[in-house]
Parts: C-alpha cells; structure tokens; sequence
C-alpha cells in the first residue's frame, strides 16, 4: 500500500536519515524501534507527508506524494492519513465528540453528519459515557481512546502513531496496546507506530529497528515465531 523509496534527510549538516526504503502492508501493524536519535519521528513525519524528504520517494498506491505541491499534500492527508501523538492534543474547549469531528468538518463534512460520524466512533471506543466531556474531565487512557476516534474519522489508509502510550501509566498502556489490536483485527485499520513502549511490539506484524538514520534491522512476526532480516 506505502512504499519509501530511498528516503534521506537532513536539517544543515547533520544527516537524520540516510537512504531509508519501507514498505508498509494494508491491514498490518508496524512499530519503529531504536535509540533516541535514531531518526524515528523523522521518518513518521515523512511517511505521513508532515515533512518533506531532501530525496527519495513516498508512495501511495502508485502517487509519489512527495511531488505533490502543498495544498493537494494537505488535502491528500486530511482525506488519507490519520496521526495519534504521545500527547493527545485534543482541543481543551470542545467536548470529546467535537474534538473527533472537527477533522472531517474541515474536510468537507457537514457538522450533523461529522458528529453522528464521531459519536459512533467514540461508542466502538468504549467512550458512550464521555461524548459530552472536555479533556480535562478525562482520563489519560480516554483521552488517547478519543485521539485514535480523531485519527479515524476520515477513514484514513493508515494512522501514524508516535508514541502513543509514552505518556500513560502501565494500566492505559495497556488499554490503548489493546484498542490498537482491535482496531486491526476487526476493521482491517493499518498502523505505524513509533514507541520506546516495548510492549507496543507484542500486537505488532514487523518491528523495525532503528540507529544512526538507517534501518538496521526487521523483525517480522509469523504466529508468534520472530524472523530477523538484517539490513546493515
């Protein structure tokens, strides 16, 4: 479904990543693993079109995006590609459900049918009893839950994760490790999660493994049996 393609990138003269090529499957969960510096988040952001690369290309379903001007990036995003971050970021003043709809109303979407669209979601996230509650009258682990109902409302292709559970204690960890493996296996959802959260790669189906700007190894999981493919 993606495809990176040599991707490199630097910010002045120090190099973050280095001739970077991923292909990312339909319906699988990839965790991107490695030191802090490793160019992890960098490469997040360039999957999912919130950076530019210096070279290379990024592939979805047979459209190099990264030769996309701005304004059809930011519209081929909205409509393809969901984010969840370590922090939520759900707006302080508008209830869960407004924080949920508020992306597909900027897409197009009426406001009746992004709420009825956003109250559903939050239903199959276990948060019927919290539509109508700002984020502070939430939890930590709701507050995430409600974060992936954003990420979701567009019906993206796929949802860049970067660290999504860093924030929480063991117990919402949890919580959200298994929402994600749910949303897989039930919806067929694609995820590409970066975390220092060595638990995230328990659901995962590759573990790739980070340093120094390069891909340094994958892990790809069949029935619970590791298979390590080196790429030094």
């Amino acid at each position: 479904m993606i495809r990176l393609s040599n991707i490199s990138k630097s910010y002045g003269t120090l190099t973050v990543l280095s001739n970077i090529s991923l292909t990312i499957g339909k319906g699988e969960i990839i965790t991107i693993v490695g030191p802090s510096g490793a160019g992890k988040t960098t490469l997040l952001q360039i999957a999912g079109s919130l950076d530019r690369p210096d070279s290379g290309e990024i592939i979805y379903d047979g459209e190099n995006i990264a030769a996309l001007n701005d304004k059809k990036l930011s519209h081929f995003r909205n409509t393809n590609i969901g984010f969840v971050f370590q922090f939520h970021q759900l707006l302080p003043e508008f209830t869960a459900c407004e924080n949920v709809a508020l992306p597909a109303m900027i897409g197009g979407m009426s406001k009746k049918k992004a709420m009825q669209k956003a109250s559903g979601l939050l239903d199959m996230l276990g948060l019927s009893e919290r539509k109508n509650h700002k984020p502070a009258e939430m939890s930590g682990g709701e507050r995430q839950r409600a974060a992936i109902a954003r990420a979701m409302i567009n019906d993206p292709e796929v949802i860049f994760a970067d660290e999504p559970t860093g924030s929480l204690d063991s117990r919402n960890r949890d919580e959200i490790r298994n929402v994600i493996a749910d949303l897989r296996d039930r919806l067929g959802q694609t995820f590409v999660i970066v975390t220092h959260d060595l638990s995230m790669t328990s659901i995962a189906d590759r573990v790739i493994s980070m340093a120094d700007g390069h891909i340094i190894a994958e892990e790809e999981i069949h029935q619970g049996f590791p298979q390590l493919k080196n790429n030094c």
